[in-house]
């Protein structure tokens, strides 16, 4: 499994020829789209304040039993592919109404790579997740990118309908846990990603490249 800096190097490339990401917005449920409160190409942010309690920008008004439903932006962005074609028409639920095409960050150019270059534990169902309790102490006195792990070590605890499931690692070598992407007992949506590993040799790779981005991308 080991990365060469090379490689990573490429994945860096790519986001520097191509900045962003572009994020989907469905429709929650059936309903009609009653007003478009966007145009195409406008900029809209998402929620913001210490608690997000500032909401994002509105996009269209969707109708169900006489509802009405503000939907609105949840990331920053530009508008792009809007269907004003729905405009008063019924639409199914996961129907696409748009898209806002969102410039990547420094911190999130590194999560993205940190993506395509760990190895990551997804979740097996949609569910609530712990670490295991020696994982979760030696995070506590080690931190992150310093614990190291094995092949047949119990990682995570899976609770679901009252049960619990240790989650062991199957993978051979040895790997520091590098990334964790959940909070305790939060639920879990199936295959989202739970801990990222990096294979121990890995690791000077990995930093070289942080480090670039760090040099070389606006925060």
């Amino acid at each position: 499994m080991k990365i060469e800096y090379q490689n990573l190097n490429k994945i860096l490339q790519k986001f520097k020829a191509n900045p962003y990401k572009t994020f989907k917005v469905v429709t929650p449920h059936t309903g009609y789209i009653k007003e478009f409160k966007v145009k195409e190409g406008d900029q809209v942010v998402g929620p913001s304040g210490k608690w997000l309690e500032k909401p994002g920008t509105p996009l269209f008004i969707l109708e169900r039993e006489r509802n009405p439903k503000i939907i609105r932006a949840k990331i920053s962005g530009i508008v792009q592919n809007l269907r004003t074609d729905f405009l008063n028409r019924f639409v199914e639920a996961e129907e696409v109404i748009l898209e806002i095409k969102h410039p990547l960050s420094q911190k999130e150019i590194i999560s993205e790579i940190l993506l395509s270059a760990l190895y990551i534990i997804r979740a097996p169902e949609t569910a609530r997740y712990i670490l295991s309790p020696a994982i979760a102490n030696k995070i506590e006195k080690e931190g992150l990118g310093k614990v190291k792990v094995k092949k047949g070590d119990e990682l995570l605890i899976m609770t679901f309908m009252k049960r619990e499931t240790p989650i062991y690692l199957t993978e051979k070598g040895t790997y520091v846990i590098y990334n964790i992407y959940f909070s305790p007992f939060q639920l879990i949506e199936r295959d989202s990603p739970l801990i990222g590993l990096c294979p121990e040799e890995n690791l000077p790779y990995l930093k070289k490249i942080i480090e670039r981005i760090k040099d070389e991308w606006p925060l």
